[in-house]
């Protein structure tokens, strides 16, 4: 079906009809916050009631890996699973994973379908659709469990109609700035916006802002802390890692391919919540953990490691574990492409004695910067090429690779989702 041709809902009839009608009304990257809309529209068919146990994740990076790092602990204990989370990568069904499995076509149909009789007159964002579409898959399937990554910043974004049993807020830092504010309490605050009246609450930012612990303390809010009520730390031989909560000590777990911080801040919510695992099946799961996009090593020689670092928190922790790899390598190349409305320049500025090559990508979209723009926003004296997408840049430089060269391809989402789709079609 023509998309451009959708003017109506009763044209649907596959996943790919409901989305180009939902992004026609209104696309995918505007953003309108507020609870006003979904919450009305939610009320009709109840669709904020999730079922089970509901975590609700938030924080400026380390959501999806804390996502995925939760539902796979549980999932080794024999819970059913139900995460919502975004943006995918490959393909839009990713955003809902049931049992480990992301929802099918005709799942996300219905679910869409029933939205839109609901909503009637009442306009919705394509996020606000979308998430209400997965809220209503959710309670159709009844998982044990519910774990939903929150959008964008927490108080007004979509996700935050539900009434979790725990929240979680990852870590904070400036990235939207526009919406969040200028600085980190005021970004603390919009994401604190998630906590409940004396429900329990997790926090593993490293530096809490006092907004975060101002908004627990006005709602008696049961608050567990990094540094205070966990630890966690590398072995005396640095080959395995602790932790430490409340009541357990952990010892001799493998070094994970995800952020150890987020991994730590999991834990300490599912022993709050009474769901942790044994020692031995959590070094099982650990052993195994890994997300797309995320420190993934598609191959080794040469070697291509992709994530979707994209601001500058994230990018700084990129760049201390491409520094453990880094003397392996004769040469280290950069793919990157960034949104516009990125901090460009403190991003890069990381891989400032890193990278050998660096290979500037455009990407699409409003928001999408060009490749010169995103040129000189490198490190001083970086000399780099430029092109106008990301599978120009890679054909061009994957010509000159040696085997023992690195080739990190990073800045967003959308750099990684369209390597990777370029290299799953076999153009590489």
């Amino acid at each position: 079906m023509d998309s451009s041709a959708l003017t109506t809902s009763q044209s649907c009839q596959t996943l790919t009809d409901w989305l180009a009608f939902i992004e026609q009304s209104h696309p995918i990257d505007q953003i309108e916050l507020g609870l006003a809309r979904v919450q009305t529209v939610a009320d009709r068919g109840e669709l904020h009631q999730l079922p089970g146990i509901k975590i609700l994740l938030a924080g400026t990076n380390g959501k999806g890996s804390s996502a995925r790092c939760l539902e796979q602990l549980l999932l080794a204990q024999g819970y059913s699973v139900g995460v919502y989370t975004s943006p995918h990568l490959l393909r839009f069904n990713e955003r809902l994973r049931l049992n480990g499995i992301d929802a099918a076509d005709e799942l996300w149909v219905d679910g869409l379908s029933m939205v839109e009789k609901l909503r009637a007159e009442v306009p919705l964002t394509y996020f606000e659709f979308t998430t209400l579409a997965a809220f209503a898959m959710l309670k159709l399937k009844q998982p044990d469990i519910c774990i939903i990554e929150v959008g964008l910043g927490g108080r007004l974004d979509a996700t935050n109609i539900i009434d979790p049993d725990a929240c979680i807020i990852t870590t904070i830092d400036l990235d939207h700035q526009d919406w969040l504010g200028n600085d980190r309490e005021s970004i603390g605050r919009e994401k604190a916006g998630i906590f409940r009246q004396q429900r329990l609450a997790i926090v593993g930012d490293l530096e809490v802002p006092q907004s975060v612990l101002a908004q627990a303390n006005r709602l008696q809010v049961p608050l567990r802390l990094v540094k205070r009520d966990y630890q966690y730390q590398y072995a005396a031989d640095g080959l395995s890692w602790q932790w430490q909560g409340k009541h357990t000590q952990i010892t001799h777990l493998p070094l994970p391919s995800l952020p150890m911080q987020n991994i730590a801040t999991c834990l300490a919510c599912l022993e709050a919540l009474q769901l942790l695992p044994p020692a031995a099946k959590i070094a099982t799961v650990l052993a195994e953990l890994k997300l797309a996009g995320r420190m993934q090593w598609l191959q080794h020689q040469p070697a291509i490691l992709l994530d979707v670092a994209h601001n500058p928190q994230s990018a700084t922790y990129l760049a201390m574990q491409l520094a453990r790899v880094a003397p392996q390598y004769r040469r280290i190349h950069a793919l990157v492409g960034m949104l516009k409305d990125k901090d460009m320049r403190q991003s890069l500025s990381s891989f400032a004695n890193l990278v050998t090559n660096w290979h500037c990508a455009g990407l699409p979209g409003a928001r999408g910067s060009d490749a010169a723009l995103l040129a000189s926003q490198l490190p001083d004296g970086a000399i780099a090429l430029c092109y106008p997408d990301v599978g120009t840049a890679w054909t061009s430089l994957s010509e000159d690779l040696c085997d023992t060269d690195l080739v990190l391809i990073f800045g967003s989402f959308v750099t990684v989702s369209q390597f990777l789709a370029h290299w799953q079609q076999g153009n590489v």
